[in-house]
């Protein structure tokens, strides 16, 4: 765990911040900031098949079919709130014409962002011996993260809704929510304390994780990480 104040770039609080771990979910921060600064929020991302049939239904997913066509902001909700893991394939192989050469891309711009402890081998964050980060990381990368408008507005939403387009041209809309619970309204913020939005990660390997971005009463910014937790 680890509490960063995001202004002066303090340690305000950690644990086991500099241990790795698996990340889970939270790999989709990294994924929506490189598809954001990589893509215009309007271009059509067409599903593939392996894009389409790269998930179980037992994972967080929005069912999307091959051939279906979304945008690329669309696709960044159905990433970053409803944490959909086709769509981080999709997004990938948009991005970078590949999913593999899109997690080179991770890789070099963790490293560069200071993320030493870091190595990704795909970009939803599903489990993979070789996917690992830590919590100090994590907070490199999202705060990499959060200077990106367009990042910012995405996950300071609190409900999206979602309109497809099948390539039998048929369409269906279904509203997403974001998995934490402070801005799907299930729990309230600390007094005093605004919660703008963040990102979950969870898997049996890499336990319950959570970032996010906060201020308080005098618009100070922190991000709070939290990893393996059970």
């Amino acid at each position: 765990a680890i509490l960063m104040d995001a202004d002066t770039g303090a340690i305000l609080y950690e644990k086991n911040a500099y241990e790795r771990n698996y990340p889970a979910s939270t790999t989709k921060i990294l994924t929506g900031l490189l598809v954001a600064q990589n893509n215009a929020l309007s271009d059509v991302v067409t599903f593939s098949s392996e894009a389409a049939n790269s998930v179980s239904l037992e994972d967080a997913t929005l069912a999307s079919k091959t051939g279906e066509q979304f945008t690329v902001e669309q696709a960044l909700y159905g990433l970053l709130l409803h944490s959909a893991n086709e769509m981080a394939y999709a997004l990938a192989e948009h991005t970078s014409g590949s999913l593999s050469a899109f997690v080179d891309k991770m890789n070099e711009t963790a490293k560069n962002a200071g993320a030493l402890d870091t190595h990704f081998a795909n970009a939803s964050g599903l489990y993979d011996a070789n996917h690992y980060t830590t919590a100090y990381d994590l907070y490199l990368i999202f705060n990499a993260c959060i200077q990106d408008q367009r990042f910012m507005d995405i996950i300071s939403m609190d409900s999206y809704t979602m309109n497809l387009t099948g390539a039998d041209g048929t369409t269906r809309t279904f509203d997403v929510v974001p998995t934490n619970y402070y801005s799907s309204g299930k729990i309230n913020a600390p007094e005093g304390i605004r919660v703008f939005g963040g990102k979950t990660g969870t898997t049996d390997e890499a336990g319950c994780c959570v970032i996010l971005y906060s201020e308080d009463l005098e618009k100070n910014p922190y991000i709070s990480i939290i990893m393996g937790a059970e």
